[in-house]
């Protein structure tokens, strides 16, 4: 859902400025960076083991009160 929404709007995005005479990068270059950025910190925190987003010391808590329940 994440994929397509973001291929949505980039492809109503290009649809927009199709018309225009005067080609912004600026604006282009922007809404690529902010919707590729929001792709990947959901995707980051989707799977927090594996991305810039870590929950080692969470890992470890939880397995001290493992170990304590024994």
């Amino acid at each position: 859902m994440l994929i397509g929404l973001a291929l949505a709007s980039a492809f109503l995005a290009g649809y927009q400025t199709a018309g225009e005479k005067a080609y912004d990068w600026v604006h282009q270059l922007a809404f690529a960076g902010t919707v590729a950025f929001t792709v990947y910190v959901v995707l980051d925190i989707e799977y927090p083991r594996l991305g810039f987003v870590r929950l080692d010391a969470f890992d470890q808590v939880l397995v001290n009160v493992r170990q304590g329940m024994k």
